[in-house]
């Protein structure tokens, strides 16, 4: 160990052990961490500005929040006195682009990019008083600053100012210059007077020593910043008073096992990669002995995963594949990342919370935090994941209220996300997500899962439930789910096969050379004695069409029902979305929701399709869907249906808006019973339906709304027990453009 480092050990490690709990910090050790809020940070502009929340730093009184908007070249602010009912603040415009903040005292530290491009660059760090919410001071960094901290002690702050490449210049690699260095600055007097020191970081890396890059900076308690070289897979430690590197180290490399690593619409975490690069980006201290670095990856690596290292390099603990098999288990694992650098960790914070250690890790690609437990020194052991908005980045600890915050950045209206800032509180006597798990395969890899598009119990035992996914993923499969469980489990999963042939002579497409079938199935139902009604949403006329399966218990293709002749002529995108069985044998019959008008039909109007599997008929009703205006352009249509007896029936009806746009996302239900259904009889000629009459059930927005994140776009599975509880899900689209959030909720009563 070096000199210096020698002699601030016994105090580092005193401090760690024996440090009082935060002040306020009540929950016993087995409290978990609750989601309270979710706050679109366009709330400080309007709906229609794209906003971005990047990193995010809290006063000393825990009470207002500062962010980063590098969009639009401002920090914003919001009140979260009362952290469940976060408020707008408003937003300071900056000189630049921020790309971090930082608090000391009553003042929030910004580090701005002025640089004009990847040779001419220049900073500066902005002074702003928080109370106030103006500018008090600027101090010239000379280069493109990215992380900005603040020592324990509050004598220093220490900016990275990374320089970074141009990706576009050549092959995108180091070295291009100027290169960049750590600035120091002493915390003395008055914002104006703050002195700044510069510590060269060149010569240190073996990769690229002329560019070191620094990324990011954390302070530890007795101000020894530890500084991540990303792209050179590299680590510094510098003492801050003095501006000496103690130490520096590469990250080394982890061999990963039970990974995808192709992306082919299949989640296969069957492969492995040898000698993947950390290249960390996010670092926190855990204590004065250790830190931790997410290993995101850029040029070469990224071991989907995080670290603990000691002061002198040691590897104290690696979390190799099992962050990412927790995101597989939780149902946010981005296959289309998979090529890449998978659930892609980018940011790491720690905090003590009473007798709690814990330390967050941030996921940006699967949109989830980890929640780890330290025990002992230095192993961290999972307590829970939280969902965030799509992209997180900042996370920040507030124990002092017992709550944590995390800032994603992402924000694409015409997508149905915003960037936000989520709000959690630590008091919650078990965690409240996932709400929906798997279990391991027999191979011991995790069971992959999403993109839910029904939900469906079995007639022998409620506690036993069944799910499909849609066509994001390949290789259809009936997932089995165990709802007795807490969370709910994902426990089996029957593919669906085409052994005899029958669908392959009706959309050849749709099945491969193995017998593996590709549908979009979007509804699903059970039978009595064993096997399913599956419903395969068509593409539009002229391609793909909708279709009826029969399936057996083992996923044996049965049967394959087409519509008639004269429907299917009529036929649109949006098709068939839910599936419901009454009866048995001879009088077995089976009902079909479709989303939206198919052609002719008139608007407003959705037809309910019935199948008699004992005449090879298919008779219609016409559903009417709610008019509502979409702030935003969306439709509204039918996503689900089900069977409450043989004549009565329940749907989703929603809209295809997701957060503060979402006007629709409802229960009805509705009986056949004395209507008769007609046929569809001549293609070209507007048909006529018996148009059925509906009852409001539930608006769900407000259970949507009490897990505290934003209002789900597609609710699209639905579950009535016998005991008159509703169980509903969502889909939440394979993690594509979305947070890949799963909720499985149980609304009791609904159908009593």
């Amino acid at each position: 160990m070096h000199t210096l480092l020698r002699s601030f050990a016994p105090t580092l490690l005193a401090a760690s052990l024996l440090a009082p709990a935060a002040v306020g910090a009540k929950p016993a050790p087995e409290s978990y961490f609750e989601r309270i809020a979710t706050f679109p940070v366009f709330l400080n502009a309007t709906i229609d500005a794209q906003t971005v929340a990047e990193i995010v730093a809290a006063s000393a009184d825990g009470n207002t929040l500062i962010y980063t908007d590098s969009e639009n070249d401002r920090v914003g602010f919001v009140d979260i006195t009362d952290p469940e009912h976060p408020a707008p603040l408003g937003v300071l415009d900056l000189a630049g682009e921020p790309t971090s903040v930082a608090v000391h005292g009553g003042h929030a530290l910004v580090a701005v990019n002025t640089s004009t491009d990847f040779i001419d660059t220049s900073g500066e760090l902005a002074v702003i008083e928080i109370a106030s919410r103006t500018l008090v001071a600027t101090l010239p960094l000379g280069g493109q600053p990215d992380s900005v901290a603040v020592s324990p002690d509050g004598r220093h702050a220490a900016v990275a100012i990374e320089n970074e490449r141009d990706e576009d210049l050549g092959d995108g690699a180091p070295p291009q210059l100027p290169a960049g260095w750590l600035t120091v600055v002493d915390l003395i007097g008055a914002p104006g007077d703050w002195q700044l020191r510069r510590v060269e970081l060149t010569g240190l890396a073996e990769r690229f020593p002329e560019d070191p890059e620094p990324e990011y900076v954390a302070i530890s308690a007795a101000n020894i910043a530890v500084v991540s070289l990303q792209e050179n897979n590299h680590l510094a430690l510098v003492h801050l008073p003095t501006g000496r590197v103690l130490r520096h180290f590469p990250a080394g490399a982890v061999d990963l096992q039970q990974i995808d690593t192709d992306e082919n619409d299949l989640i296969e975490p069957t492969a492995e990669l040898d000698g993947v690069l950390r290249e960390p980006d996010g670092v926190t201290w855990l204590q004065g002995l250790s830190f931790a670095t997410a290993n995101e990856g850029d040029l070469d690596g990224g071991s989907r995963g995080f670290s603990v290292f000691g002061l002198g390099g040691q590897l104290l603990f690696e979390s190799g594949n099992g962050f990412e098999h927790e995101v597989i288990r939780a149902g946010h694992y981005p296959e289309d990342r998979s090529e890449n650098k998978g659930n892609e960790p980018e940011n790491v914070a720690y905090a003590r919370y009473g007798k709690d250690r814990l330390l967050f890790v941030g996921s940006e690609r699967a949109s989830l935090v980890g929640v780890y437990r330290l025990q002992g020194l230095h192993h961290p052991e999972l307590l829970q994941l939280l969902p965030t908005g799509v992209g997180p980045e900042g996370l920040l600890p507030i124990p002092e209220r017992d709550l944590f915050v995390a800032a994603s950045e992402n924000d694409e209206r015409d997508d149905k996300f915003r960037s936000t800032l989520t709000l959690y509180r630590k008091a919650a006597a078990q965690a409240d997500y996932p709400t929906l798990v798997s279990s391991d395969r027999d191979d011991g890899t995790p069971r992959p899962w999403g993109a839910l598009s029904a939900l469906a119990l079995d007639p022998a035992d409620a506690a036993r439930g069944y799910s499909v996914h849609d066509s994001f993923y390949g290789h259809t499969r009936i997932y089995t789910l165990d709802l007795g469980a807490s969370p709910a489990r994902i426990d089996g999963e029957i593919p669906l096969r085409d052994a005899d042939g029958l669908l392959a002579a009706v959309a050849s497409d749709l099945v491969e050379s193995s017998g593996a079938v590709n549908l979009d199935a979007e509804g699903l139902a059970t039978r009595v004695g064993g096997g399913f009604w599956l419903v395969s949403e068509g593409k539009g006329a002229g391609t793909t069409p909708d279709l009826l399966l029969a399936v057996a218990a083992d996923g044996a293709i049965e049967q394959v029902v087409s519509l008639p002749a004269s429907t299917a002529a009529r036929q649109i995108r949006f098709g068939f979305e839910g599936v419901a069985r009454v009866g048995t044998g001879a009088a077995e019959q089976v009902y079909v929701a479709f989303q939206r008008e198919w052609q002719d039909d008139p608007e407003g109007l959705v037809r309910i399709g019935r199948y008699t599997p004992a005449e090879g008929s298919w008779r219609f009703f016409h559903y009417p869907l709610d008019a509502v205006e979409s702030p935003f352009g969306g439709w509204i249509g039918l996503s689900e249906i089900v069977a409450l007896d043989a004549d009565s029936f329940a749907v989703i009806e929603r809209d295809n808006q997701a957060g503060a746009d979402a006007r629709v996302k409802r229960l009805y239900r509705f009986s056949v019973a004395g209507v008769d259904p007609a046929e569809d009889t001549a293609a070209g000629i507007a048909p006529t339906f018996p148009v059925l009459e509906k009852t409001l059930v539930a608006d769900l927005i407000p259970a949507l709304e009490a897990t505290g994140g934003a209002v789900l776009e597609k609710i699209e599975g639905l579950a009535v027990q016998p005991n008159g509880d509703a169980l509903i899900v969502n889909d939440n689209d394979g993690v594509d453009d979305s947070n890949g959030e799963t909720q499985l909720l149980r609304l009791p009563g609904l159908f009593d």
